[in-house]
Formats: structure tokens, C-alpha cells, sequence
């Protein structure tokens, strides 16, 4: 099928995703925070939520790049360059201040239903601009401006992120009390995935600055 990318291509943004998905952040704090204080249902509700939010952002990502292409394939190139600056950027920022974890505790009043958990997800996603910002930066860099099936690609690439995500970030909710124990008792754990985290986006990041000093 003409909109799935290469192996190579994926085997790389699954490795990436994998990275993304167990690097601690406000998401992941809102998920095992519920978890903890409202039970697991409700770090579930608050997961689905944010992943809703993904594909909001994901469609509209791949409408507004794809329109990009279309307009100027070389406009295309120069945001896959700055996006390779921003993950240089993310990378820096990981290894100097780490991960922040902090779980939203309860409060010790009534719980929320799972609508609002939901709701709570979906907000917390749409409304954070560094994850359109990401998003743009992100997906490109695994699709050539010259591809003719780019626009489908982009789309793929992003319903993809959400699947790969799932089997990682779920048990870590089903999971909250362990996992969150496991975060404060072992710092040396989070800081390895901030080094993890920078090391696999920089690698990104040179690969497409080296590829368009060649070209």
C-alpha cells in the first residue's frame, strides 16, 4: 500500500515512539495521577482523552503539511530543517533539566466522571501548542517532500504514533502505584530515559541536517 512507508522508515519512528511514550510528561503525570487518586478507570479515561487529542492533531498536521508540499516542496524542506533544530533543541533541554514528574494528587473530594476524565485528556492535549509544534516538527522528518504519497504517509505515520503508544502507556496506568514508586524512589531511571530521549532525537535531527548539506 502506497501510504505505508518503507521498514526502515517505520522500525525507526516505532523506535522513537517508544522513546516518547516512556519519557515522563505532563500526559503521563495527568494519567497515573488520576490513576492514583480516582482509580484506574480514570487514568484510562484521562489516556483516551489525550490520545484523542493526537488525532486532532494529527489530521490537522497532515492537512496543513500536505497543502505545504503541494505549495512549495522546498518551503517543505526548510520546515523539515527547522524541525531538525527544535529536536536538537528538545534534546539539550532533556539532558539540562530532566523529566518533571509530578502527579496530580487528589484532592479528597468527589470523583470525576469518566466523561470528564475524558474530557480532561482531550483538553490537556488540544490546548498544550508544544504537541501541534512537536507534531509538525516530528512527523516529517520519516517523509520526502518529493514522495507523491507524502499526505498519506503523514496521516499513517500519526494514527501509528497513537497504536504504538497504547501497549506502552497502558500498563503504566494499570500500573500507577508501581510505576510512580519506581520514578521517585529511582531518579537514575528517569534520568536515563532523558538521556535515552536526547541521544535518538539528536541522531534524528543530524540525519536530516546531513542529508540536506549533501543535497
Amino acid at each position: 500500500m502506497s501510504f505505508i512507508p518503507d521498514l526502515s522508515v517505520l522500525i525507526q519512528f516505532a523506535v522513537a515512539t517508544f522513546i516518547l511514550a516512556i519519557t515522563p510528561g505532563p500526559d503521563m503525570a495527568l494519567f497515573v495521577g488520576r490513576s492514583l487518586s480516582e482509580g484506574r478507570s480514570a487514568g484510562l479515561a484521562c489516556m483516551a482523552g489525550a490520545l484523542s487529542g493526537c488525532i486532532v492533531h494529527t489530521t490537522m498536521v497532515a492537512v496543513g503539511l500536505s497543502a505545504l508540499i503541494v505549495a512549495s516542496p522546498e518551503a517543505f524542506l526548510v520546515l523539515k530543517v527547522c524541525g531538525a533544530g527544535y529536536l536538537i533543541w528538545l534534546a539539550w533541554n532533556a539532558i539540562r533539566h530532566g523529566s518533571a514528574f509530578k502527579p496530580e494528587k487528589g484532592t479528597g473530594g468527589s470523583s470525576h466522571s469518566l466523561f470528564r476524565n475524558w474530557a480532561k485528556g482531550v483538553g490537556i492535549n488540544l490546548l498544550n501548542p508544544k504537541i501541534i509544534l512537536f507534531f509538525m516538527t516530528f512527523l516529517p522528518q520519516f517523509v520526502s517532500a518529493h514522495d507523491p504519497h507524502a499526505p498519506g504517509k503523514l496521516f499513517f505515520l500519526g494514527v501509528l504514533f497513537i497504536v504504538l503508544s497504547l501497549p506502552i502507556t497502558t500498563p503504566m496506568v494499570l500500573a500507577a502505584d508501581s510505576f510512580a514508586s519506581l520514578l521517585k524512589k529511582s531518579p537514575r531511571v528517569t534520568r536515563m530515559t532523558d538521556y535515552l530521549f536526547a541521544g535518538v532525537f539528536s541522531a534524528f535531527a543530524l540525519k536530516i541536517l546531513s542529508a540536506q548539506a549533501r543535497s
